[in-house]
């Protein structure tokens, strides 16, 4: 006959049971219950199986907490939310996810997941990338932010999500740059690691980061991100985009730009800028997601009437 663990109480089981959100694995069980016991509560409906050896002890409707716990148990040991999921977990705010993921050593053998989840397995996963005692566990910010770049189904959305991660204080510093350069097999590896730092330093949205790209192949000269300037009334303003030397600013209006006061925030600040002497080039950000070559050109031919010479080309 199976026998309950002697060390065993039922307020350890509770304090399981609470720790997970009612969910627990068969092996989890057994160290509490006997084997007659955890048979009896499923066939009864006190319990219901949510995947193989993976059960919920109730019979209501399964909270998003429990799916994630549903999704760990069900992939084995040292398995942890990844990528979007674990950033979401973290405070990631702005995308949404339908499929769960999960990350798992690479060495370790990996049964049928539950529906909805993705597994990947990773080489390099130690107690640097993974919060093992939260619950359930899920890699740190900057991993997950990496992994979910990584694993994003365009370069926009990578772009974006790394972004976002510095934008909402989710990262900072050297975080993204420490975690790729361990993974030097990395997909969009560069793409990272260019995003990671045009993000760090000051360049925190999509349609700036899609301008820096275009302006960069069209051989334009690095601006300055987020430029600190003192309007005519003291206010303190960042320039999205500045090419200081040659008193060139672009502008990347959101949608933001439509309401009646905004727009003539901008406007009284375009004026302030004119009147100091810059040049102040304005897109919406359609266009820049668009038709970038239309502002690169404008760009271009303003840096070109304030003087900046284009780079000679090297005869081929």
């Amino acid at each position: 006959m199976s026998r309950v663990p002697a060390q065993t109480t039922v307020d350890d089981l509770a304090r399981l049971l609470f720790q997970q959100d009612q969910v627990i694995t068969y092996r989890q069980a057994r160290q509490h219950l006997s084997e007659s016991t955890v048979r009896h509560r499923v066939r009864s409906g006190r319990w219901r199986r949510a995947h193989r050896s993976v059960y919920v002890t109730h019979t209501g409707p399964l909270t998003r907490d429990q799916r994630l716990w549903i999704a760990v148990l069900g992939c084995g040991t040292r398995s942890a939310l990844a990528g979007l999921t674990a950033a979401i977990r973290c405070g990631l705010v702005g995308f949404t996810e339908s499929r769960i993921h999960i990350i798992r050593p690479a060495l370790m053998r990996t049964s049928a997941p539950p529906p909805g989840v993705v597994v990947h397995r990773s080489t390099v996963l130690g107690s640097v990338d993974v919060n093992w005692r939260a619950g359930p566990p899920y890699t740190t910010h900057a991993r997950s932010l990496v992994d979910a770049a990584a694993w994003a189904d365009s370069d926009d959305r990578a772009r974006a999500v790394i972004a976002a991660g510095f934008q909402q204080r989710l990262v900072g510093g050297d975080e993204i740059h420490e975690v790729v350069h361990r993974q030097p097999t990395l997909r969009r590896r560069a793409l990272i690691l260019a995003t990671a730092n045009d993000a760090r330093d000051g360049s925190q949205s999509l349609p700036e980061l899609r301008y820096l790209a275009s302006a960069r192949r069209a051989g334009l000269p690095e601006p300055s991100r987020q430029h600190r300037r003192t309007d005519a009334s003291g206010r303190v303003r960042y320039l999205d985009v500045y090419y200081q030397e040659w008193g060139v600013q672009v502008e990347i209006d959101g949608g933001q730009h439509l309401e009646v006061r905004a727009y003539w925030a901008d406007m009284a600040r375009q004026n302030d800028l004119w009147i100091a002497g810059d040049r102040l080039l304005r897109f919406p950000a359609w266009l820049i997601r668009d038709r970038p070559q239309e502002a690169i050109t404008q760009v271009r031919r303003a840096l070109m009437a304030a003087g900046w010479q284009p780079p000679s080309r090297t005869p081929s």
